[in-house]
């Protein structure tokens, strides 16, 4: 599979630091043309009242980094989230966690994902389906 363009790469890393992406600390680690890697450092301010990984925390890593697959896929069209779909299924705590996020299905205007939280364990955390549509 050839690796997304440098330009791109760049391009988004540069303009997400700017948004909520940047704020909330995520980190692009790798961009495919069918798969995307994020990673975040857990910190205090990313936990809830009982001390694991905000469930905001895990949709924001999820849907940006499926969001940022569907625009890598299609840079010259404007991408944007239909539906979002995750099921909670173990605990991160202040650790690093990661998002593994691949294309699934597309068809002419729709994009659908899959993304997957692990902890530094490898644990599944969170599994999620997201669908995007062209703008």
């Amino acid at each position: 599979m050839a690796r997304a363009s440098e330009a791109f790469l760049e391009k988004a890393t540069s303009l997400a630091e700017k948004t909520f992406w940047g704020y909330v600390g995520c980190e692009m680690i790798e961009l495919e043309e069918q798969r995307v890697v994020v990673e975040l450092n857990v910190e205090p301010h990313h936990l809830n009242l009982i001390g694991i990984l905000h469930g905001g925390v895990h949709a924001t890593m999820l849907d940006s980094a499926m969001g940022i697959l569907v625009m890598a896929a299609h840079s010259d069209a404007k991408m944007v989230t239909t539906n979002l779909n995750i099921h909670y299924l173990a605990q991160a705590k202040e650790e690093r966690v990661r998002v593994e996020a691949e294309i699934v299905h597309e068809s002419r205007s729709m994009m659908t994902t899959e993304g997957k939280l692990l902890n530094e364990s490898g644990d599944l955390c969170a599994l999620a389906t997201a669908t995007f549509r062209k703008s």
